[in-house]
């Protein structure tokens, strides 16, 4: 057993035939059977000079015997395996009704010596330390020397830990991805491309451009060819502008053709077959469109002609010689491209005839015009491109790839079509513009941030790129964008058809929302857009909210979430006013919207601007209201009305720091509600004002209530008289199915929670057991004043219920509490 666990030690002769520590006697059985078999096969020789394949066969055999071991012997020796072992051992304690999870748990506290975040919700140790294990392996933050159990001749750290790895944070420098790209971790790299799902960035810093290089090859890797479906970044108050486009493009898809992203001195070669499939499908294209007629033929004696084989196809594609491909890139990435030649064209053919034939002969008239426009503009784009491409092929160096990153991002195709793409964005803007004043009067028309895009620095060039997988969610926290990115971002977002969740937090975008806009409207007109849910948060706010929310419905109706979050008001708007009412007239297009969340900069909730939200959202069933004003006494009433009417299927409901001391009347109304199921008044002052009378009667309709099935009642000041009070609500006479209360940062203290505890085990007795009472949350009370008092409550409490609280330190909490006042 003690072999097993400490494993073999590989002879320090260098040779791959001799093992030393692998001594197994024949009389051990199994193993020492398969040993004393392979010494007679390999003639009278000791066990020292078997061949490593004998040697791996023998203790197989012997794992083989010792996971066959009675439940009780293996339960006692789970705990002294190594991780190799440990590991290996999953399926015979599985089929020995035993659970390795305790082991795994124990080797966490042991190793990692913290207590992770949110550990009760943690289902799988095994994952959880294998996964935080590669990850401090890969940033050097662990030394697998420092316990024995994770040492083993056998075991790689990375290569034995990734295919647990389904969420990774590279930070700093990017070490991590120049370790994970080093030519000795390749199946490294292949395990993760299947297994990660999340990769965040955090904390990065500039990087040259070998960094960059690592960094190009993990995300291809990893996005384009893995299963990486989610990209975050947090924290990077001066981000590289060259790091922040090239992860964002890549995250979005984009790249340059494959065959150019050398991976060790060696195409890509997933891109290189697919480059492939895609070339023949691409000469199938061409057959069936007709692309050999006589004036094809003409056009392709001088310049060469069409490739004849998937070989030649796969080189033109390379070196963008291919007008068919590239016009399915620049329809992909750039549709406004087309659209724009075609207009022009439009508006070049005159149409003098009469109404007969405007149907036929202007419309083919059109027709030409446009393809000749588009011939023209893709022959320009193949000059320019393919010429930069066949001079980057000549002087191709150790550096040349290095050279081409940099001039990808930066690089706006300035030969030959650069007023094109000028003038097209420049239309985009208008169109954004137009859009903005006619869709409802807002402020987000178009800025300069979003029309004067003359400047090339920071704009990413989709043409001479190809589209590969991209992910579907895209998180941004805490990273300024300025006007160049933001276009970039903008660009990016109006043809990333893949994308299901988009969080802009804290970026100090201001104006350039409206760039924002535009591209969500682009991104809406696709049939095949994907975009569900949006949340916007940061510090001030370039527009009243409820301004936001319109424009946002209104570019993306398909939004199934949208929440909308700012701290302050921009200062330098000074007194704004608050909103148009002829605005608020102003109808917005039906929506999917099922989740709405607003927290507002101290804005007055006006109904009325709120009125055409929940008119075109008749799907909703979750809103929240956070830190509104109440302009007056009657505008929650209006609000509930118009919940009623509007909203029908509203499901939760819930109101954080607004001050409802003077509303006690449309409390009730709401806690009344046969539909809602879960309501929330945080940090509301419910009880500043109140009398006694306002407790016995919220009481007594939530025990009429029966579809109310959450309750919470955070920072309320409840006390301890009032806990206790709440307990009435599941007395014999209660037809409440009340399952969640919530009654954190409340002041309440160790006694009132034992008297409350005390009384709700009598009130179940009463009941015979039968309460649907199941999730009670403490956060943040006084419970440390008597810790022998609280540790007695949440005892008995936890026989009944599950608890959640934290070890809270009223104290200093107070001491705070007086040092701002």
């Amino acid at each position: 057993m003690a072999e097993l666990a400490e494993g073999c030690v590989p002879s320090q002769d260098g040779g791959d035939r001799v093992w030393a520590g692998g001594r197994v006697r024949p009389q051990d059985g199994g193993g020492g059977a398969a040993v004393s078999g392979a010494m007679a096969a390999e003639g009278p020789r000791s066990l020292f000079s078997l061949s490593a394949a004998a040697v791996s066969r023998s203790m197989a055999a012997l794992e083989r015997d010792v996971w066959a071991l009675p439940g009780h012997l293996l339960r006692g020796l789970l705990p002294l395996l190594t991780v190799f072992h440990l590991e290996r051992a999953e399926g015979a304690a599985r089929r020995a009704g035993l659970s390795t999870q305790p082991v795994w748990r124990k080797l966490w506290d042991d190793v990692m010596k913290t207590r992770p975040p949110n550990s009760e919700n943690i289902t799988c140790w095994r994952k959880k330390f294998l996964e935080t294990f590669f990850s401090n392996v890969l940033h050097g933050v662990l030394d697998v020397s420092s316990d024995q159990r994770l040492h083993h001749h056998h075991f790689s750290p990375l290569l034995h830990s990734s295919p647990h790895v389904s969420q990774l944070t590279l930070c700093n420098m990017l070490q991590g991805a120049m370790e994970l790209t080093a030519e000795h971790n390749q199946k490294v790299l292949e395990n993760l491309a299947g297994s990660l799902r999340i990769l965040k960035f955090q904390h990065l810093l500039s990087s040259d451009q070998s960094v960059r290089r690592s960094l190009v090859l993990l995300l291809h890797r990893l996005i384009h060819h893995g299963s990486v479906s989610q990209v975050s970044m947090y924290s990077w108050p001066v981000p590289d502008t060259v790091l922040l486009v090239l992860i964002l493009s890549m995250s979005a898809g984009f790249w340059r053709s494959g065959n150019a992203l050398m991976y060790h001195s060696s195409p890509c070669g997933l891109c290189r077959e697919e480059g492939k499939a895609q070339s023949q499908e691409l000469a199938q294209e061409r057959a069936e469109r007709g692309c050999y007629d006589e004036r094809e033929r003409s056009g392709d004696e001088n310049q060469k002609g069409c490739p004849s084989t998937p070989e030649e196809a796969d080189m033109e594609v390379d070196g963008c010689g291919a007008d068919a491909h590239l016009n399915s890139v620049l329809c992909r990435a750039s549709s406004p491209l087309h659209y724009q030649a075609c207009e022009e064209a439009s508006s070049k053919v005159p149409c003098d005839h009469t109404s007969a034939e405007r149907g036929s002969s202007c419309c083919t008239s059109d027709q030409l015009s446009c393809q000749r426009v588009l011939q023209k503009t893709r022959r320009q784009l193949k000059s320019a491109v393919g010429k930069k491409r066949r001079c980057l092929r000549r002087s191709r160096g150790p550096h040349a790839d290095s050279e081409d990153l940099y001039d990808f991002v930066f690089t706006v195709a300035k030969e030959g079509n650069s007023g094109l793409l000028n003038k097209n964005s420049a239309t985009e803007g208008e169109n954004a513009e137009n859009w903005s004043s006619s869709s409802s009067g807002s402020p987000c028309s178009g800025h300069a941030g979003c029309k004067k895009r003359g400047g090339s620095a920071g704009i990413f060039s989709l043409k001479a790129a190809h589209r590969f997988r991209s992910v579907s969610t895209l998180e941004l926290f805490s990273i300024p964008l300025t006007r160049e990115t933001c276009r970039t971002l903008s660009n990016l977002l109006s043809s990333w058809v893949s994308l299901e969740n988009l969080v802009l937090s804290y970026n100090g975008l201001g104006a350039n929302i409206s760039c924002v806009l535009s591209a969500l409207r682009a991104l809406s007109r696709h049939s095949d857009c994907h975009l569900r849910v949006l949340r916007v948060s940061d510090i001030f706010s370039h527009m009243p909210c409820m301004e936001l929310v319109r424009c946002i419905l209104s570019a993306s109706p398909q939004l199934h979430t949208l929440s909308v979050s700012f701290d302050l008001k921009n200062q330098l708007e000074g007194n704004r006013p608050e909103g148009n009412p002829t605005r608020s007239e102003v109808e917005i297009p039906e929506s999917c919207l099922e989740q709405l969340e607003i927290r507002f900069p101290r804005e007055p909730l006006h109904t009325s601007f709120l009125l055409p939200v929940l008119r075109a959202s008749k799907s909703l069933q979750q809103l929240s209201l956070d830190s509104a004003t109440l302009p007056s006494s009657r505008e929650l009433g209006l609000l509930l009305e118009a919940l009623k009417e509007c909203n029908p299927n509203l499901k939760k409901l819930s109101f954080h720091d607004v001050n409802l001391a003077e509303h006690q009347k449309e409390v009730l109304l709401l806690l009344q509600d046969p539909v809602l199921q879960e309501i929330t008044f945080s940090f509301c002052r419910l009880f500043e004002s109140s009398t006694t009378e306002f407790l016995s009667e919220i009481i007594n309709t939530v025990k009429r209530n029966s579809a109310l099935k959450s309750l919470k009642l955070p920072g309320n000041r409840l006390g301890n008289h009032r806990l206790v009070a709440l307990a009435d609500i599941f007395s014999e006479d209660s037809s409440s199915s009340l399952c969640q209360l919530d009654v954190s940062s409340n002041c309440i203290k160790p006694d009132g929670l034992l008297e409350f505890t005390k009384k709700l085990e009598g009130y179940i007795q009463q009941r015979g057991g039968q309460i649907q009472f199941t999730h009670l949350r403490l956060f943040q009370n006084w419970l440390d004043q008597d810790a022998e008092t609280a540790q007695e409550a949440l005892r008995r409490l936890k026989a009944v219920c599950s608890v959640v609280n934290d070890s809270w330190d009223s104290s200093q909490a107070f001491a705070d509490y007086i040092s701002v006042m």
